[in-house]
């Protein structure tokens, strides 16, 4: 096992030279937010989608633009607004006189990378239509279904939901993004560097630097990363006692109205394997599942009025599950 060990460590030394290129170029456009970039290129490697929270004007759109920009795939931006239907994501079939039948127009939807631009602002009916693309990797239009290419990398930004105009998330759509990501504001050292990149006349663009290939080389390797036993336990630990963290001596119940879903325990181990590519490792510890925990639980943890009452959130509840739960 140890030479297999060494065997996939090797392996992703290597690919994480290339990722490390990769942050690099991305950062020569976005200032700060490196955990952000950072998070994006662990969803990214795991196969999974985001969904990025942050108040306008923090470089949401930007950000998935630029990773788009250095990989050589194809991007989309979608913007939802509250007369958006379904049919202007997934596309829709229309009869061609001429040979008396119908021809089918694919949407914006068939694309590497959609950014899915406040996403919240659009009814739960057309969010819902991105359920079904982010879930099973394909399309279905009027009754036939059709496969995405891969790479396939959904974005989703939101306003906080106490932004005038936006409606919930539905938890069923909440839930299928991998991670959970609050973008904050930058510091006034980062501010500064803003606004001299983007005031000074000069046109900033990243250059494509991954093949798509190359990309999907990664993704396939993911999963082969090793995770010991002890490792799968400690996910299922956490992830267990956000259902039941009386087991866990730890007061909670009257705060946490649902725990986590099985999903989350999968997210994490594949979350948690990506981190450990990104630092070049072919093994997990503990520390790489430590680090996405936020992102993966804080959408798939619902609370009780009463802790929203308090005013407690998520990222409370789970840093008090990681400070509890033993760690292997």
């Amino acid at each position: 096992m140890n030479q297999e060990i060494e065997s996939l460590t090797s392996k992703a030394k290597e690919f994480s030279t290339i990722i490390q290129t990769l942050h690099k170029e991305i950062s020569t456009i976005i200032v700060g937010q490196d955990k952000i970039i950072e998070k994006l290129i662990v969803a990214l490697l795991s196969g999974g989608h985001v969904l990025l929270e942050g108040v306008p004007g923090l470089a949401k759109t930007l950000l998935i633009q630029t990773l788009s920009d250095c990989i050589d795939s194809k991007f989309v931006r979608l913007q939802f607004t509250p007369d958006l239907l379904p049919a202007d994501i997934t596309g829709t079939k229309i009869y061609e006189h001429d040979s008396a039948s119908f021809s089918t127009i694919k949407g914006p939807i068939f694309s590497n990378f959609i950014l899915a631009d406040e996403i919240n602002r659009a009814p739960p009916k057309v969010q819902s239509a991105l359920l079904e693309a982010m879930q099973e990797n394909q399309v279905s239009i009027q009754g036939e279904t059709y496969q995405l290419k891969k790479p396939f990398f959904v974005m989703a930004t939101q306003n906080p939901v106490e932004s005038e105009g936006t409606y919930n998330l539905p938890e069923a759509q909440v839930d299928r993004f991998m991670f959970k990501l609050l973008i904050t504001y930058p510091s006034k050292e980062q501010e500064s560097e803003i606004i001299q990149r983007f005031t000074d006349g000069v046109s900033h663009k990243a250059t494509k630097i991954l093949p798509d290939e190359k990309l999907m080389e990664m993704q396939d390797f993911v999963p082969k990363i090793y995770a010991d036993e002890k490792i799968r336990n400690y996910i299922t630990d956490i992830v267990d006692a956000t259902r039941f963290p009386d087991k866990y001596d730890l007061s909670l119940s009257e705060q946490i109205e649902y725990g986590a879903s099985p999903r989350a325990s999968i997210w994490l181990t594949v979350s948690a394997k990506a981190s450990a590519l990104l630092h070049g490792r072919g093994y997990v510890i503990p520390n790489d599942v430590q680090d996405v925990a936020f992102d993966v639980l804080r959408h798939r943890i619902v609370l009780t009025y009463e802790a929203e009452s308090e005013e407690i959130t998520t990222d409370n509840i789970i840093q008090k599950i990681l400070e509890k739960v033993t760690v292997p």
